[in-house]
Parts: structure tokens; sequence; C-alpha cells
């Protein structure tokens, strides 16, 4: 008998595709075109209330919004404003939650009081130092962006911001881990997230881009990026929240993976567009992975359970040979499946396996050790 996945998270695109920056990895931005030729993107506020109502109204519950882009900031914060209040009409009786992913470029105090005010947990991009951050991370004119996103992070530091720090590990930065986490930690942030880049190159489509990092350097990474982790412990417990260690942590705990890309399947949340259309998952925002839309007389919940979301998550369990008798199954079940289908030239089986496997036989001993040892 199968059990319905509760409806508790969606992604949001208020501003579809739109960004104040061109960073050259970005994936979404691309996107722009699949939308047809308007030039911009924005969610009304009949759009809006649309999705809100129909993911709130169930007392006990709870419900989380995660706003991305793009750039959602575009949006202004009285788009924000109408949200909050929509969902205090709509969530009576819900635990509801916000976080926001930004470039940081919009922040000002307003923006940091709003966030503050209402809980917001927010994920700013910023890859580290300047000499790495901007090498990728530029505005619209070709600038740099580093010193306006770091004056943000500390901005929103200051303000008392839940706020985690994103990273993008290309080929490039790589080989810097502690150059990028001792300048993370330095600004404050003690909770950091790190996203290995994987996209096609778009003269060569049969190539992976320049600034995808290959499995050897992202598994070295990895490894350098634990020494530093440890070396920061402070009576047996971590000083800094690293989120993929602690996803391997819980299934080391005999937990369920917290991050969708570690389970055995995934489509365990929707996104909505700016037009109020419904997809799997944002890296798979296209007309095959389309769900429906808020017009439709079809619930949120349905289209989470429905046969088409269910055929998405079983992607993910459809693995290559190579994984089955693999020791380090359960930290990977074949990674995200945006990245086995983009780089064709692994013919589907997980690009970053050889990664997986540096780090697990560099760290398991230690890992294992350090969670026996930690204090209950």
């Amino acid at each position: 008998m199968r059990v319905e996945k509760p409806l508790s998270f969606i992604l949001v695109k208020p501003s579809g595709p739109d960004c104040n920056l061109a960073c050259s990895y970005c994936f979404y931005t691309r996107k722009a075109g699949y939308f047809g030729t308007e030039k911009v993107h924005r969610m009304d506020y009949r759009t809006l209330e649309s999705m809100i109502s129909k993911s709130l109204g169930r007392p006990g519950a709870h419900m989380s919004f995660g706003w991305q882009g793009g750039e959602p900031t575009l949006m202004g914060l009285d788009f924000y404003r109408k949200a909050i209040s929509l969902q205090e009409l709509h969530g009576k009786g819900m635990r509801v939650s916000n976080s926001i992913q930004t470039n940081g470029i919009l922040m000002d105090e307003q923006w940091a009081d709003f966030l503050k005010r209402y809980s917001f947990l927010v994920g700013l991009s910023i890859d580290g130092p300047a000499s790495i951050h901007d090498r990728f991370r530029v505005d619209r004119g070709g600038e740099p962006t580093h010193a306006r996103v770091e004056r943000a992070a500390k901005l929103l530091l200051e303000t008392g911001v839940a706020v985690n720090a994103l990273s993008v590990v290309t080929e490039q930065s790589a080989s810097s881990a502690k150059e990028i986490y001792r300048y993370l930690k330095g600004i404050g942030f003690t909770y950091l997230q790190f996203i290995p880049i994987m996209e096609m190159s778009e003269t060569k489509p049969d190539e992976v881009a320049d600034f995808s990092v290959t499995a050897t350097s992202y598994g070295k990474f990895l490894c350098d990026l634990f020494d530093l982790w440890v070396e920061d412990f402070v009576d047996g417990r971590p000083t800094t929240s690293i989120r993929q260690f602690e996803t391997y942590a819980a299934i080391y705990m005999g937990y369920e993976a917290p991050e969708c890309t570690v389970r055995k399947t995934c489509g365990d949340y929707l996104v909505v567009e700016h037009d109020g259309s419904v997809y799997s998952c944002d890296f798979f925002v296209e007309d095959t992975w389309k769900l429906g839309t808020l017009d439709q007389d079809v619930s949120l919940a349905d289209m989470l359970n429905g046969r088409r979301q269910t055929l998405f998550g079983e992607v993910k369990s459809k693995l290559d040979k190579r994984c089955i008798k693999c020791p380090w199954l359960q930290f990977c079940y074949g990674g995200c499946p945006k990245d086995r289908l983009r780089d064709r030239a692994t013919k589907r089986f997980n690009p970053y396996c050889e990664s997986v496997k540096m780090f697990f036989s560099y760290a398991d001993e230690r890992f294992r050790k350090l969670l026996a040892d930690m204090p209950r």
C-alpha cells in the first residue's frame, strides 16, 4: 500500500529566471526562452494567493515556502509583505515557515529587518573571497559583485538573520577549500553549504562546461573540507555546520537522509513558477515534468502524489550496475538525477561517483569515531 507524501514544501520561483547578475554557471537564467518571448517574469498577486491558499488550510500541519530564482528579491518587499499576510490569513492553526535564496545585491536595512522579523532562513550565494567569487559571479555589466555580497552578508549577520552561505564549487575553486572555509568563517558564517557545479557546455553540447568540477577535484575538496571541519571541533562537537557532512552523519546514525540528492528516490516537493505552472523539480522545469497549473481543479497534494511525480521520483532509483554493490551506496544512491542526465559523457552514471568513493575511503573510520565519541 502506497503511503501518500505530505505536502510540506514548495519551491517558488516568483520572478522566474530573471536575475540582476550574469553568473557564468547559472542554469536557471537559461530557462527564459522556455516561457516565450516575454522579457520580464513576475508572479502577480492572484497567482500568489492561489498558491498560498491551496497550500495551507490544514490545522496542525507544517508548510514551508522556499523563495528562489533567478533572483527572488527582484519582486520587492511589498510582494513578500503580501505573502506573509496571505499566509497569516490562510494558515491559521498551521506552522508556516519561509526561506529565501538570494545573491544579496538588493539587501538593505529594510530587507534585513523584514527577514529577521518574520524568521526567514536566508541562503546567501557567496563563493568565497573576491578572487574566487568574482571569477564567475558578475553583474549584467560584467562588473564584480563580491564587495556588495560581503556587505550584505555582514548586514544580515549583524541584524541577527538566520543566514547560510551557499558556495558553488567549480573546477577552478576546488583546490581552495581552506581559503574558502576560513574566509566564510572569518565573516561570521557558521552554516555552510557547498554545491558542486555540473553543466553542459553551450558550445559543445556533448561535453561538460569548463567550470564543471571533476570527480577527482571534488573528492579532494571534500577531504580537505572534512579536515578543516574536524580541526574546529570543540569538546567533541563541531563548531561549524556543513550541510553535506550533517547529511552523512544522519545516514551513519540510521536516519533518513535530509537531502533528496542522496535518498533512494526523490520528488518530495513541488516547484511553482511565476505564471502558476507546477513542476517536479527546479532542475527539470520542462514540459516532460510539468505537473499542471494552479488554475486546474487539481489539488497540489494530488499533483505531489500523482502518477507523473511518482515516475519522476523513481528515475533516481534506476541505478547503474556499478552502484548496486558499492559499499557507499547508502550515501549516494546514484546522486542527483540532474547530474546523471546532463552529463551524457557518463551515460547516466553519477559523475561524482569517484568523489564519493574518495571521500569515504578517506573519512569513514574517523567519521564513525567522531559520531561515537560525540557527547549526547
